[in-house]
């Protein structure tokens, strides 16, 4: 008998992933912030340098455990073929190699920064400092690799992450290049010039690139995971007319009798495909899509869809799995014209015969939004 593991479980690491990123990049922002501060030698009577200085040695250290929980949760996400060489070295994963190659850049500069501070005694304070600078470019290519490679890189609260990432690190640099008169007049006009430009043109390469519809694709994602994390494609579809038909208006259950579809992926991931006939109640017919990692017999969701058609109705109520506890699955649905229904299957599984047996209840939800 196949048993379902929580649905939530295999979300964790993804979740993670995206955390923790996130973090890491807001940390690093405030980290090369404080290192420009601390190059002009900022103070004040409430706040003396060496507080500018740790803060900011602490921040990095902060950020570098973030970037180091990132790899190791996108790793054993195992969602997406990305391995722990692929965080190392820059350009050989198969997925979305450029963008992934550039966050692989920004680890290993960071790493380069942990192993210069922890040999700075022996390799001598100039050489740490060239590799002290040079880990500064971590912070644009971390930028670039979040908005290139994150799957939030379109939402709202991602891009006025970047946007204010970007417009703390232009305030600092063109800080120190006002703070600063007797620097050279074309390394402190140049800073002022980055500042701007800068910005300007990661502006124009997101609202062409990340911003646009088809970025996955063009972005180097597998074909085999284009489908989604969150949403296995169903074949059923939207009614093409309204039913005269009564919708189910009160709690309802039926026998459920059906068949079990299971096909394994080239990434290693596994679809299950639940297809019953439901007898008594509201009738009709269910189908019920499942993509996970193999786990003990069963499977980790990390994908799902349900779809739900009452009996002598064109009606279609369609949703996602929101739960999984051993062979019982529950699931939200909603039919065309906003109505939601709570549905709660108890499956008998016989892997053996491809069979599934049990039952379904439902429970009308209201309209939704």
């Amino acid at each position: 008998m196949i048993v379902l593991a929580a649905a939530g479980n295999a979300k964790v690491f993804w979740y993670v992933t995206r955390g923790m990123g996130v973090g890491a990049l807001i940390l690093l922002t405030a980290s090369v912030a404080l290192g420009v501060v601390t190059s002009i030698r900022w103070r004040s009577d409430r706040w003396p340098r060496f507080i500018t200085a740790a803060l900011h040695r602490n921040l990095t250290l902060l950020a570098i455990a973030f970037v180091t929980v990132h790899v190791l949760a996108t790793v054993a996400d195992g969602y997406t073929p990305i391995g722990l060489q692929d965080a190392v070295v820059p350009f050989i994963s198969p997925y979305r190699p450029i963008w992934l190659g550039l966050g692989a850049i920004a680890f290993d500069l960071l790493l380069a920064l942990v192993a210069t501070s922890l040999l700075r005694e022996r390799i001598g304070y100039r050489i740490w400092r060239y590799v002290h600078w040079l880990a500064y470019l971590a912070w644009p290519v971390a930028l670039v690799h979040a908005l290139g490679t994150g799957s939030d890189a379109r939402l709202g609260w991602m891009r006025w992450t970047g946007v204010a990432c970007v417009a703390v690190v232009a305030f600092a640099v063109m800080a120190r290049a006002a703070l600063t008169p007797d620097a050279p007049r074309p390394l402190s006009g140049g800073a002022t010039v980055a500042a701007l430009l800068v910005p300007l043109a990661l502006l124009v390469w997101y609202q062409s690139g990340p911003a646009k519809r088809g970025w996955a694709r063009r972005a180097g994602t597998p074909t085999s995971l284009l489908a989604g994390r969150h949403s296995v494609r169903l074949r059923a579809s939207r009614p093409p007319a309204p039913s005269s038909v009564a919708l189910p208006s009160s709690p309802f259950s039926s026998a459920l009798s059906g068949t079990l579809q299971q096909t394994s992926r080239p990434d290693g991931l596994v679809d299950i495909v639940v297809r019953g006939r439901l007898h008594g109640g509201a009738g009709g017919s269910v189908r019920i899509d499942l993509r996970g990692q193999p786990l003990g017999g069963g499977v980790s969701m990390t994908a799902s869809g349900v779809s739900y058609v009452p009996a002598r109705t064109g009606t279609v109520y369609l949703g996602s799995v929101t739960g999984l506890d051993g062979p019982r699955v529950f699931a939200d649905v909603v039919a065309h014209g906003g109505q939601r229904l709570q549905l709660a299957f108890d499956l008998n599984i016989d892997a053996q015969r491809n069979v599934v047996t049990g039952s379904m209840s439902g429970t009308p939800n209201g309209t939704g939004e």
